[in-house]
């Protein structure tokens, strides 16, 4: 009768062990809604630094702001889903002006995605479920393949997740459970900058804060001919956002 009750005692124990076990686990996994952590009144500080071209220029031209993204209203979109407008404003480095407004950008909860919608342009930036090698096409909604279309470049990007709750360094410290969204790495032909022969280069990812939100995104997208002259096509553009700050 005694082994039979203590039987029964290691069996509750060892199940109890793994119910507080699989209960953790649940509580771990990332969420759409706390990766992306977007809510009225939220606001979010960045380093932001933009690499242009003069037209057809042979060298990139950085430039460095503070950039301030806000939460500013709330609703629904025509499908009735959740979404929220955000704000962007930037102004310089040692913050001593004014901020000036730089775009708007919408930030749509769908039940399997979170999409932004950035100068006219829909990203589906995190999609379920939140799990290391997940992937899906982000750029589906964008015209790529049409003759004139400006986005060639965009088609065909597979977003994967990848460092799912690792740690992240931002200017702001180290970031404890984020997740990296690898959206682009490719150059081609593949192979270090040659200025003597064409070459096309995307790399773009971003990286997400539990309860956070985007705390850093790096892009770069050009082209390089080398005639009539040598130098960057139009359209040439990148863009890094580093982490100062949020509340």
């Amino acid at each position: 009768m005694k082994c039979r009750f203590l039987l029964a005692c290691i069996v509750g124990v060892v199940i109890g062990a793994t119910s507080c076990s699989k209960s953790t686990e649940t509580l771990d996994v990332p969420t759409l809604a706390n990766m992306a952590n977007v809510t009225l009144g939220k606001v979010w500080f960045y380093r932001l630094d933009s690499t242009v071209v003069p037209s057809f220029g042979s060298t990139f031209v950085i430039k460095r702001y503070q950039c301030r993204d806000s939460v500013v209203s709330s609703g629904t979109d025509a499908q009735g889903n959740v979404a929220y407008t955000l704000h962007r404003h930037i102004r310089d480095t040692l913050g001593t002006q004014a901020w000036q407004y730089r775009t708007t950008i919408q930030v749509v909860f769908r039940d399997n995605n979170v999409e932004y919608i950035e100068d006219n342009l829909r990203f589906i930036k995190l999609h379920k479920v939140i799990t290391e090698g997940f992937s899906w096409k982000g750029n589906s909604y964008i015209d790529t393949r049409s003759i004139n279309s400006s986005y060639k470049y965009l088609d065909g990007w597979d977003y994967t997740y990848v460092n799912v709750l690792a740690p992240y360094t931002t200017r702001k410290g180290v970031i404890d459970s984020t997740v990296t969204v690898m959206q682009r790495d490719e150059t081609s032909p593949p192979g270090p900058f040659d200025p003597n022969n064409f070459q096309q280069k995307d790399y773009s990812m971003e990286v997400y804060g539990k309860n956070v939100g985007l705390i850093y995104k790096e892009f770069l997208h050009y082209t390089w001919q080398t005639s009539p002259a040598p130098g960057y096509e139009s359209g040439t553009y990148g863009i890094k956002l580093n982490l100062i700050n949020y509340k």
